[in-house]
């Protein structure tokens, strides 16, 4: 079995192409052959050990795939070999064939393809999480993404849209709008160019916005959350601008509104089921036609670390998916 390595922590081009055994199931656990994996922009931060999963050298990289079932260990019976599967696995799915627990895997129907199944967990689900799960977001009201050409970003347009919200796209360039746009946004704000508290406001008539979903943080933070309305739902997602913002408790007080945590990885653990009916409503969409991921590219195995070098840049705009 082929899998890339990362046998030392440090850039892409330190990861390595091995033989390992065939892998065998455990009680509880399956084998998964795997048909297509995606990377996250985590992943280059896990293998220079700057992230705050931490795995044992030496691991593959991959922290969600999809396949095919060839084994199951004892007392396993929510799947069988030879069903088609999508797991979130947390690293380790940049290898022909994946070893997970029972509870990590969900059953895909027939009509949905393995790349677009590979990279629905980690962006799609956390999504859904967010909007349906802490954000609470309601056909007819307006959403703000900000990074909307991101991964998490481009996955909160869709679905927002998808659930019968007013997407306002937030981005640093007009190339990234426009890609947000493709995905169903109504408006959009150039947060480079433009100030994004006043703008969101002008957009919304002076009321602000309904939900807010930020996976930027830093400077825009508290300028979205100063662009929220009354009742509004700061929903937190991450800090892809490296800071982490400090944020006055004054203005949720006044302007009677939630900045609501979304942990998505936690709730997966404390929430199985909750986290296997999003899944299964992210694929029953896209079976259905109604939701549509965007593939930045594909990539085989052995050019892994080419992959992660396009996530590390910045230059990819959607999913990247690694074949085995």
């Amino acid at each position: 079995m082929k899998a890339i390595l990362c046998e030392a922590y440090g850039p892409p081009e330190t990861l390595v192409l091995e033989d390992l055994a065939e892998p065998e199931a455990g009680p509880g656990e399956v084998v998964v052959e795997v048909k297509a994996a995606a990377l996250n922009f985590f992943d280059t931060l896990i293998i220079e050990n700057r992230y705050q999963t931490k795995p044992e050298l030496p691991f593959s990289p991959g922290a969600e795939m999809a396949g095919v079932v060839s084994a199951t260990g004892k007392g396993v019976t929510r799947v069988k070999p030879g069903d088609r599967v999508v797991a979130y696995t947390r690293y380790g799915s940049c290898r022909e064939k994946v070893v997970a627990k029972e509870t990590d895997v969900i059953a895909m129907p027939e009509g949905v393809p393995f790349p677009v199944a590979a990279g629905l967990l980690v962006t799609y689900g956390t999504t859904l999480h967010a909007l349906r799960g802490r954000g609470d977001l309601k056909p007819g009201e307006t959403v703000a993404v900000l990074g909307a050409s991101g991964g998490v970003g481009q996955a909160a347009v869709e679905i927002a849209t998808l659930m019968g919200a007013r997407v306002i796209a937030c981005a640093s360039s007009e190339e990234k709008l426009a890609f947000a746009r493709r995905f169903g946004a109504k408006e959009t704000v150039n947060y480079a160019e433009e100030d994004l508290k006043t703008r969101l406001k002008e957009l919304t008539g002076g009321a602000g916005v309904d939900v807010v979903y930020d996976p930027v943080g830093g400077d825009y933070a508290e300028q979205a959350l100063r662009a929220t309305a009354w009742r509004g739902r700061y929903l937190v997602i991450g800090f892809a601008a490296g800071a982490i913002p400090r944020i006055p408790l004054n203005l949720a007080l006044l302007k009677g509104c939630d900045i609501r945590g979304v942990f998505w990885g936690a709730a997966i653990e404390r929430e199985p089921e909750q986290h296997w009916k999003d899944v299964e409503q992210l694929l029953d969409w896209v079976a259905n036609g109604e939701l549509k991921p965007h593939i930045h590219a594909v990539y085989p195995l052995e050019e892994t670390p080419k992959a992660l070098e396009e996530l590390a840049e910045r230059r990819a705009l959607g999913k990247v998916i690694i074949e085995p």
